[in-house]
């Protein structure tokens, strides 16, 4: 199977990349952190406007079709730009209002996500307790175990976050119950999958554009006489990050175009563990500056971990994985 792009897509790829590229996403990085969300609902329209949010909705919502393909090539050009936000979540969501079947349900709010006039978070067993941004997301959904699904009737409270533009919540379980199920079981493990397969994607931007940076570093910074980057060791562990960044890539893009639990359960596991690993590169050979929040490197490092971990830590992908081997 030849895993690349179309020329569609690389187009479409590139046009995020320059749009993300003359946003100054940074400074709307650290204003959403700050609880200023101004910034990054302006750089949302702007995304919206290139039909990415489209990408995850049928028509007859104001959709472009349920295309796993261009939006994952999408959300690695969000995680290279270290976009803030619950942009997974908001796609997420327009995938399980969609997948419910209650057409009225999903007129009422999947347009708004498409258009970018609002944004969603979400919890779903299986994708952990917490909700991204509730505070600044238009809707937070919730769906319980039983199957429930309701739209929280509010927040809580701030929780610590190692990334701080990652603001998380434990929201409110009552709420208006919108629907239950077996019809919600089914959608809520689709918009899992679809979680966590953009999740992957944005790892695989992150450790990019960790890489990128570093390996920019490693010929500007010079020991007994030299750039770093011209010693052995140093090439060793950028080659080693590159080639774990290289063997996630087609892992992304065979659970995009097969969405199956245990591929995209791969697939995240895989984009995370690299992208951590391009952290963690990034860090030493950075060293001590690489903790100082005035560098924008501090961006994306926080990220790592946090999106290693999130819609599916490491531990629950790979036990998924081996429940098809064992099986």
């Amino acid at each position: 199977m030849r895993f690349l792009p179309t020329d569609e897509q690389s187009d479409f790829a590139r046009t995020l990349r320059s749009l993300l590229g003359a946003a100054q996403v940074p400074a709307t990085v650290r204003a959403w952190a700050g609880g200023e969300h101004g910034p990054g609902r302006e750089l949302r329209s702007r995304l919206a406007g290139t039909g990415l949010f489209a990408l995850a909705a049928p028509e007859p919502y104001e959709g472009l079709g349920l295309l796993p393909v261009e939006l994952s090539l999408g959300f690695v050009e969000l995680g290279r730009a270290g976009v803030p936000g619950p942009v997974v979540e908001s796609a997420a969501v327009s995938v399980l209002l969609s997948e419910l079947g209650d057409e009225g349900l999903a007129k009422r709010f999947v347009p708004g996500l498409v258009a970018g006039e609002a944004s969603a978070t979400l919890t779903l067993p299986g994708g952990g307790p917490y909700a991204l941004d509730a505070d600044a997301a238009t809707h937070c959904f919730t769906v319980s175990p039983a199957g429930e699904l309701r739209l929280a009737g509010g927040c809580g409270e701030l929780l610590a976050s190692t990334d701080p533009a990652r603001r998380l919540f434990r929201p409110d379980p009552d709420g208006e119950l919108l629907a239950a199920g077996p019809a919600v079981v089914a959608a809520a493990d689709v918009a899992l999958r679809w979680a966590r397969l953009l999740t992957a994607a944005q790892c695989l931007g992150v450790g990019e554009a960790l890489l990128a940076r570093t390996v920019e570093y490693a010929k500007q910074r010079t020991q007994f006489g030299a750039p770093i980057g011209s010693f052995q060791a140093v090439k060793h562990r950028l080659a080693d990050t590159l080639l774990a960044l290289e063997f996630a890539r087609p892992l992304v893009w065979a659970a995009a175009l097969s969405p199956a639990a245990p591929d995209v359960a791969a697939a995240k596991l895989s984009a995370g563990e690299a992208c951590h690993r391009a952290a963690m590169t990034a860090l030493q050979l950075h060293g001590a500056v690489g903790y100082t929040e005035e560098l924008d490197l501090s961006l994306w490092l926080r990220k790592s971990r946090p999106l290693r971990d999130a819609w599916g830590t490491p531990s629950t992908c790979r036990a998924e994985v081996l429940r098809r081997r064992e099986g």
